[in-house]
Order: structure tokens, then sequence, then C-alpha cells
């Protein structure tokens, strides 16, 4: 990572009030170029087993591949891709031997050393952009409630409690299609800058000014504690599995003043 910030990051997982955890979270440093990280959540469906089987995947898929990207010559889109369409084949491949029909949904960002980004998703867990507390962007779900919206036949505000909201229409595993493929690439990213990816778990009980606030304000680690316990407060009892990773890149604090300065 270039000069003048540093990056401060944390993962937070958690099972809900589901009888089992089915999601999976990643955030690791690339083995061999230091300020290069990848960082992943995953929602696994498909009973107690077929779910869990489809975000393992994921995450070993990623690791694997990420230990052999090399960021001074490999293409960081290319990287994404092989990681969603080689773990897409090996859930499928998985089905042929289980009960059940293993899906997953996956949101990943790649930070290169240089501040570049580029972001990845299929199904409705989330990549969001933050810029000193204000959402500069997020992902698109691949759900029917999203394809509503686009349509312009509900507003958002419909789809966030509409009784078919957990349809998705595109994630990893199916067999009537290949996984969709949004993604989003950033030139550079700047001290204030925030990237967080997390399942619906948790963003379905807030705003993105209420995210916002507390990521701003809050260290990643205290910032992704308050949300999951916000969030579990929320639910009610009812609420999903939650996974998140919030990467920050934060100023370094200024030297004495110098002659050359």
């Amino acid at each position: 990572m270039s000069r003048g910030f540093r990056i401060a990051a944390a993962t937070g997982l958690h099972k809900g009030d589901r009888p089992y955890q089915q999601d999976q979270v990643l955030l690791i440093e690339h083995p061999r170029a230091k300020g290069c990280v990848l960082g992943l959540v995953a929602d696994g469906m498909g009973g107690r087993s077929g779910g869990r089987k489809a975000s393992d995947q994921v995450l070993m898929t990623a690791k694997q591949l990420f230990s052999r990207f090399s960021p001074a010559v490999d293409d960081m889109h290319d990287l994404l891709r092989r990681i969603v369409n080689d773990a897409h084949t090996v859930i499928k491949l998985t089905a042929l031997s289980s009960e059940s029909e293993p899906h997953s949904t996956l949101a990943a960002f790649l930070v290169n050393p240089g501040g570049e980004c580029v972001w990845i998703h299929a199904g409705d867990s989330r990549v969001y952009h933050f810029q000193r507390g204000r959402m500069v962007l997020r992902t698109r779900d691949h759900s029917y409630v999203q394809a509503l919206v686009d349509l312009g036949r509900i507003t958002e505000d419909e789809a966030e409690v509409h009784p078919q909201s957990n349809i998705l229409i595109g994630c990893l595993g199916m067999t009537a299609a290949p996984p969709p493929i949004d993604t989003h690439h950033i030139a550079k990213l700047r001290p204030g800058d925030l990237l967080m990816a997390c399942s619906d778990g948790l963003w379905h009980y807030f705003t993105p000014e209420e995210m916002g606030a507390v990521l701003a304000d809050q260290s990643p680690r205290s910032a992704v504690e308050l949300l999951v316990d916000e969030a579990r407060r929320r639910a009610m009892g009812t609420g999903d599995n939650i996974s998140i990773a919030v990467l920050k890149l934060e100023a370094l604090p200024r030297g004495p003043m110098t002659a050359e300065d």
C-alpha cells in the first residue's frame, strides 16, 4: 500500500437465530505481497449440511487461487471471476453426491498494494464502498425483489419488507444458469475509504446512512461488534446468519515538520 495511510480491518461471524451456521467470511493478506488484501463473504444455502459445504467451497477456492495470484502481473478482474466460476463448478459437483442442492452467494473485494480495488458479487450478499461515512456505491442484488425495483414495480423501501425478498435469480451452484458476474473497479483507494462485504443477515437491518455513521466513527473491530449486536437486537429472535468483512484506510499521523517540508 502506498505511503501515507494504513489498513485497519476486521471480520464478524454470527449464526443469528438459526440452528446452524452457513455463512463464511475471509479477510487475508497475500502471503508474498504486503498490502494486497482479499475480503470475502459467502452465504450458503441448501439444508443443514449443503449450505455450509457450499460456503466452505467458496472459501477454499478463494484461498487457493489467491495464494497463486501475483499482483504485479496478474489481472485482478480475472482472479475474482475465476474464484466465482471455479467455486460454482465445485459446488455443482458437490451436489451430485449430496441429498440437497447446495448454493452460495459471494461478495468479495480485492485491494492491491498500490490501492487499486476490484470487487465482485453473485446473489444478495453485498459490497459497500463508503468515503468518510457516506455511501459511494454498493452492489445490486441478484434477487427477485431487486428485479422488481429495477422494473419500477416496487420501491427500495417496499423491497425491504417484500415477502419474497429471499428469492435469488442468480448465485453459485445453480444448475439452470451460470452465476452472474458483476465487477466494479476503483482506480485508487484513499484515506477515508472503507470497503464492507456482508450477507443479508446484516444489511437487512440498516440503512446505508446508519452503517456509514458507525463505520466512520468506530474502528473496524468496534464497528463490526456494534453492527452485529444491533442487527441481533433488531431481528427480535428471527435473525439469519451474519457475516461481515471490513477494510478501512486510515491516514498516518504527520511527523514533525522539517526544513524540507
